[in-house]
């Protein structure tokens, strides 16, 4: 008798009378299934886990690989781009006046419209809103004249040599008898750069400012 008919005469309802060799594989087999089942539950469902967070890390350690990597190869484009936008910030920061030069601007502002032929009924100066890097500075004007010379006056501004831009401008009657006299009223706002003083002192007070807001009971 084989070794596969002596496993199908043994009856299962009764191991006791199964030869020893039957009865010791058997015991074998139970072991080995118990071992892996025991395993299973107490290493890898304990494991599994530390396995995931380990492959998501995997997963996010790529993809700086690949983002890095793609940044590496285009760094050179990179830095020719930096430098364009270098070249055109350096273009704009030389549009916007010193400190220095605001009071000329202001009288180019001016002059431009009474080159226009307009009567200049206001021209105030508002106080200078500081930003980043600049400081905007507005203009309060009204003016008096013809459509024809509003444009001149436009066209005037548009071609000084410094950044002025014009805001809430409106235009309106200047009489009831005068058909063709208008007046012009507007903001015209123009922008200069802060100096390494003025930036410092800035710097300072939003530090200071960022600690009185972390401090309990403010």
């Amino acid at each position: 008798m084989n070794l596969i008919e002596e496993l199908r005469s043994l009856d299962p309802s009764d191991p006791g009378r199964w030869p020893l060799a039957a009865r010791a594989g058997a015991v074998g087999v139970c072991f080995l299934v118990l071992t892996l089942v025991l395993g299973y539950v107490f290493v890898w469902n304990e494991q599994r886990p530390e396995l995931q967070r380990r492959e998501d890390s995997e997963q996010t350690l790529r993809q700086e690989f690949k983002t890095k990597h793609a940044k590496a190869v285009n760094l050179e484009v990179y830095k020719q781009q930096l430098k364009d936008i270098e070249r055109s910030f350096g273009a704009l920061l030389r549009q916007l006046p010193g400190k220095t030069e605001v009071p000329n601007l202001l009288v180019d502002i001016s002059q431009s419209g009474l080159s226009a032929g307009l009567e200049e009924k206001l021209f105030q100066p508002q106080p200078e809103q500081k930003k980043d890097f600049y400081a905007e500075l507005p203009i309060k004007i009204s003016l008096t004249g013809s459509y024809h010379q509003f444009g001149e006056f436009v066209s005037g501004i548009a071609a000084l040599p410094r950044i002025v831009t014009l805001h809430d401008i409106e235009i309106k009657s200047a009489s009831k008898d005068a058909y063709d006299q208008l007046t012009l009223d507007l903001t015209a706002k123009t922008y200069r750069y802060l100096d390494e003083d003025e930036l410092a002192a800035s710097d300072a007070q939003a530090k200071k400012d960022a600690v009185h807001h972390l401090k309990p009971g403010t």
